[in-house]
C-alpha cells in the first residue's frame, strides 16, 4: 500500500474493531511538542513543571490551579484550550466519536487548527488504501485551506499558505507578476501523467487542483464527501456535480463553507445574486441518500444541494462539519 499524509500523525494512533481511531499516548504527546505548548526559556516553574508532569503522564488529571499559577496569560489561554481539547479525546471511544461530539455540541474553545488536524487524522483513516490521487488531493481540501486562481481559463485551486509563502518572498520574480502569472504556476497542476508523485509529495500539498476544466477533480471531490459521510455517520450517498442550479428542486442546501452558506440562504429567501457573488461559487454537487438512509420524512426522495464558494480573498474554506450537521436527517435515527 503507497503510504501518505505521514504528517496527519495517523501512525500514533489504533485503529479500533469498529474501525475508528483510538487517542494513545503518542498522540497526545505530538500535541504536547507543538511550538505553542513548549516552555519558552522565560517560562515560569509553574509552566515547567505542568508541561514536564504530562510529558511523564500524558494522561493525568490537570486541574484547574495548575493552569492559574501560570504568569503567562497566553500560556494559560493555551494550555485551557489543551486540556479541555484532550479530555474530550479522552472521554470519547474514538476520534471519530470526539469530532461528532465537537460538531453537535459546539466546538466552542477548541482552536480552528486542532478541528482542522482531527479532520486531517479521520480522513486518513477513511480514505486508507485510496489509490487515486485525484481523491486524496480533493481531499486536502478539507483541511487546507485553498486559494482560487484563474490561469488561462483554469479555475486552479491551490494550498493557501504554500501561495501566501510565495507572494512574501522577497525573491519573487516582477516579470512574472507583470505577466500576470502569479505564484500557482510555479506549482505543477495534477493531471493523469503526474498523479504518480502525488505519494512523495502528498505531505508537501504542492500539487494543484484544476476544479474548472478537468471532471476528474469534482468527481473525486463528490467520492470524498460520500467517504466523509459513510464514515462518519454510517450512511450512503451518491454526491455528482453539478453544472448550474436551473430548474433545480429547491428543497434543501448545504454550504460547504460559510460563504457558501450565504449565498445559500440568498438563494434560499428568493434573492437574485449579484454577478460578483455568482462569481464566488466554485462548484455545486446534488447529494442523494440511499434507500436506507434516515432522512427526514418531509424531505426523502429529494436530493440535497451542495454549494462551494470562495470568500473576497479568493481562499476557499471548506467546513467539513457541515456535512455532519447540516444534512436533513431524521433526529431520532
Amino acid at each position: 500500500m503507497t503510504e501518505f499524509w505521514v504528517s496527519s500523525g495517523h501512525h500514533l494512533t489504533r485503529r479500533s474493531d469498529a474501525g475508528g481511531l483510538l487517542v494513545t499516548d503518542e498522540l497526545i504527546l505530538a500535541y504536547l511538542a507543538r511550538p505553542e505548548l513548549m516552555p519558552p526559556p522565560e517560562a515560569c516553574a509553574a509552566e515547567r513543571a505542568l508541561h514536564a508532569g504530562l510529558m511523564a503522564q500524558p494522561r493525568r488529571r490537570v486541574e484547574p490551579h495548575e493552569i492559574a499559577a501560570l504568569q503567562d496569560a497566553d500560556a494559560r489561554e493555551n494550555w485551557t484550550f489543551m486540556i479541555g481539547f484532550r479530555d474530550r479525546l479522552l472521554a470519547a471511544p474514538s476520534l471519530e466519536a470526539a469530532y461528532l461530539g465537537l460538531v453537535r455540541d459546539g466546538s466552542g474553545g477548541v482552536p480552528p487548527l486542532f478541528l482542522q488536524h482531527l479532520v486531517h487524522l479521520i480522513l486518513r483513516n477513511a480514505l486508507d488504501g485510496c489509490d487515486d490521487a485525484y481523491v486524496l488531493r480533493a481531499a486536502e481540501l478539507f483541511f487546507r485551506p485553498q486559494r482560487a486562481s484563474l490561469h488561462e481559463g483554469k479555475l486552479l485551486l491551490a494550498d493557501a499558505e504554500l501561495i501566501e509563502a510565495r507572494e512574501a518572498d522577497p525573491h519573487q520574480s516582477p516579470l512574472m507578476a507583470m505577466l500576470g502569472q502569479g505564484p500557482v504556476t510555479e506549482f505543477d497542476v495534477l493531471t493523469p501523467d503526474n498523479a504518480w508523485s502525488y505519494w512523495s509529495r502528498s505531505d508537501a500539498h504542492t500539487m494543484v487542483l484544476n476544479l474548472g476544466s478537468d471532471p476528474r477533480s469534482r468527481e473525486a471531490l463528490g467520492r470524498v464527501i460520500e467517504t466523509w459521510i459513510r464514515h462518519l455517520l454510517g450512511i450512503a450517498t451518491t454526491v455528482t456535480p453539478m453544472a448550474a442550479l436551473r430548474d433545480a428542486d429547491w428543497r434543501w442546501y448545504v454550504g460547504l463553507d460559510a460563504e457558501a452558506t450565504r449565498l445559500g440562504d440568498a438563494l434560499w429567501h428568493g434573492r437574485t445574486l449579484p454577478t460578483a457573488d455568482q462569481d464566488r461559487v466554485l462548484a455545486l454537487f446534488r447529494l442523494e441518500f440511499g434507500a436506507d438512509a434516515p432522512v427526514r420524512g418531509d424531505l426523502a426522495g429529494h436530493p440535497v444541494y451542495l454549494l462551494m464558494a470562495q470568500g473576497a480573498d479568493k481562499v476557499l474554506r471548506l467546513k467539513p462539519q457541515n456535512l455532519i450537521a447540516g444534512l436533513p436527517l431524521d433526529p431520532r435515527s
